[in-house]
């Protein structure tokens, strides 16, 4: 484990793995757990209420009240409170997730947010995409779990359903509330339940 210049507020309430390596300048706040082989970057604000495990953490990203298993964070992005990243969950650079999101089998790029209490499983999302609060993928059909693409530049409003499989193509939008079964065409709006086509975007 790499010490020089790590800052730990509270020994007591603080454990970390012999296996893990912290960079320089990292600060670890009380009852924080780092378990594994766990890499986390320089300049880093980890917990406090955090559980690291078998993750890779870029530099400068803050981790706030989070669990993150077999997961990997991108260089300045932030997660949490109360998010939950696992099962190889890949975060781009200088993205947020934030309270109550759950991902899972996912990859974000760079520059994407995910700010409140939504649920993204086996989904690929593009580079400056926003997806609103309540975004649920529905992923699981009873039998298999099905693959969502969101592409560059989305934006998915509030209480959006995706019902996978299914693609929302570069610069579209959904209407909030929209329950997603189709494929949705590139710079269009869908609104409605099912959703349809409001209109094309410029």
């Amino acid at each position: 484990m790499t010490k020089i210049n790590l800052q730990v507020i509270d020994p007591n309430t603080t454990y970390i793995d012999e296996d893990a390596e912290i960079g320089k300048g990292t600060t670890i706040y009380p009852n924080t757990t780092i378990l594994g082989k766990t890499v986390i970057g320089a300049n880093c604000e980890i917990g406090p209420n955090s559980v690291i495990q078998d993750s890779k953490i870029g530099n400068k990203c803050v981790i706030f009240y989070s669990v993150i298993k077999n997961s990997h964070i991108g260089d300045r992005s932030d997660v949490g409170p109360f998010a939950h990243l696992r099962d190889k969950a890949n975060v781009g650079k200088n993205t947020h997730i934030g309270n109550f999101v759950e991902i899972i089998r996912s990859k974000i790029e760079d520059n994407s947010k995910i700010g409140h209490v939504s649920y993204i499983g086996d989904t690929t999302v593009g580079s400056n995409v926003n997806i609103g609060a309540g975004t649920i993928v529905a992923n699981y059909n009873g039998q298999v779990k099905n693959k969502t693409y969101i592409e560059d530049g989305v934006f998915i409003g509030a209480n959006t359903v995706l019902v996978a499989p299914v693609k929302v193509n570069q610069g579209a939008k959904t209407g909030a509330g929209a329950v997603v079964l189709e494929d949705v065409p590139k710079n269009t709006l869908v609104v409605g339940i099912p959703a349809i086509e409001k209109k094309k975007l410029p």
